[in-house]
């Protein structure tokens, strides 16, 4: 294994890394650790940050950005009709006399009904536009109603590009390498092996044939490579995991970037369920996966760890997944040259050994919480009804005394002591927690609350609790 590093933890990493690159069986294999906008560390076996694979369906997410690029760009609206911009596409015969139109949306989103089709769109990225319309002419297989479930659909991703090419009369394979890729310094991202030189190290695509490796011929670019066709590296990808993080937390600051970070979000919410699944952890023990597909990402939710956002890739020759969790700034990507190869394991090993180490984000700005915190400890500390009444929502009053809630402050003094507050942790603009020690006995107690829909802000419940 070869490495560069500034994580303590580049040693577990490679091991962990190596271990499912040999369960995979690939020959070669490249990882790297995001965090705080930079790749900050990574390693690989035969390859390095620098060497080239083909990502599979993690394009989705490139081609997802396009769409979303002219869709603020009023070029086209999420819930148009895909006939609206493409004609021919009315060909596809819905499935059900009462289906409603399929949209833009339902194809960003996987549920527009139309079958998963993997292996098969794998092998046919390549097709001309001649050929996609002769294969539209013939219809779609549709395994649910649009609208309705999440069916993971290739072709939907393709059809993205036809409606994209017929609105712009370009490529979205363009408009991606001229609108994103570009502005990025995503330098070594293509979409055809040929635009690599010799200079350049590509792993070459792999699979096992009685227990020899094969090399695999690349499908070219085209009509369906929208769902899966580009090249680049893990040094590319950084860059491109730290411009979906970064979108986090929402905020004042001028955005220069080619997608606004309000795009960005909306990308990396969930939009149609997904059934849960299992999935072993680093401690042998099953978790829980669930969440949802949002347009060209997954967001995906454990039952040990936060929130995660992902994407896997998975052609014949290659497999690899990109995952970060946006509330520390934490980001994994794994890329390896055999078959399908389960990459998405290796990160969510990755992620989970290295979410203990790495600190939250720093609490996103919330004044109103911050102030009506402070303002609800000093009440505590020293209870009028006046000062109550500037404080609270009506509702705290009908949901319990005031006499109930001063002799409640009282005994919390009583036993603590003068409440002073350590910190205020805002979770969002209208909620958080007062972090208080108290004068008398140093307890921590966590004081929760919530802040009503009014302007002025008001709290409209609290409770606390003794830690430890």
């Amino acid at each position: 294994m070869t490495s560069h590093a500034e994580f303590e933890l580049s040693a577990p990493l490679n091991a962990l890394f190596e271990t499912h690159r040999i369960l995979n069986g690939a020959p070669r294999l490249a990882w790297g650790v995001v965090s705080d906008g930079r790749l900050k560390a990574s390693g690989g076996h035969d390859a390095n940050k620098d060497t080239v694979f083909r990502i599979a369906s993690m394009t989705k997410s490139f081609t997802a950005a396009a769409v979303l690029w002219l869709r603020d760009r009023d070029v086209l609206a999420l819930d148009d009709p895909i006939t609206k911009h493409a004609p021919e596409l009315a060909t596809i015969k819905l499935p059900t006399g009462d289906s409603r139109p399929i949209t833009i949306r339902q194809l960003l989103t996987m549920s527009s009904g139309l079958a998963t089709d993997d292996p098969w769109a794998d092998r046919h990225m390549d097709f001309s536009d001649a050929e996609l319309d002769a294969e539209l002419t013939q219809g779609a297989l549709f395994a649910v109603a649009p609208g309705t479930a999440m069916q993971y659909s290739n072709l939907g991703y393709g059809l993205l590009g036809r409606i994209v090419l017929r609105s712009t009369r370009e490529s979205v394979q363009s408009i991606i390498s001229r609108e994103l890729l570009q502005p990025l310094g995503m330098l070594n991202t293509h979409w055809t092996i040929d635009d690599y030189s010799s200079a350049h190290d590509v792993a070459i695509g792999q699979q096992r044939v009685d227990g020899e490796y094969q090399e695999i011929d690349h499908v070219g670019d085209g009509g369906i490579a929208p769902m899966g066709g580009l090249f680049t590296t893990v040094d590319d990808l950084a860059k491109w995991v730290a411009f979906f993080s970064d979108a986090f937390p929402a905020r004042d600051d001028i955005d220069h970037a080619p997608l606004s970070r309000a795009t960005r979000r909306e990308m990396q919410q969930a939009h149609t369920q997904f059934v849960p699944e299992s999935r072993r952890g680093l401690d042998g023990q099953p978790r829980l996966i669930q969440g949802g597909y949002g347009m060209g990402l997954m967001r995906v939710l454990s039952d040990t760890f936060e929130t995660a956002v992902t994407h896997s890739g998975g052609l014949p020759g290659y497999g690899s997944n990109m995952r970060w969790v946006p509330d520390r700034s934490i980001g994994v990507i794994a890329l390896a040259n055999i078959t399908y190869a389960r990459m998405s394991d290796a990160a969510a090993a990755a992620i989970e050994l290295l979410g203990t180490k790495q600190a939250r984000r720093g609490c996103l700005s919330a004044p109103a919480v911050e102030s009506c915190g402070e303002r609800l400890v000093a009440l505590l500390n020293a209870w009028t009804d006046a000062d109550a009444d500037a404080l609270f929502s009506d509702n705290v009053a009908m949901d319990q005394p005031y006499e109930r809630r001063a002799d409640a402050a009282r005994e919390l003094v009583r036993t603590h002591g003068l409440l002073k507050v350590h910190t205020v942790e805002p979770m969002s603009w209208a909620e958080g927690d007062v972090v208080v020690r108290g004068t008398a006995n140093d307890a921590t107690l966590r004081i929760e609350f919530q802040l009503s829909s009014q302007q002025p802000p008001r709290v409209q419940w609290y409770q606390a609790n003794v830690e430890g």
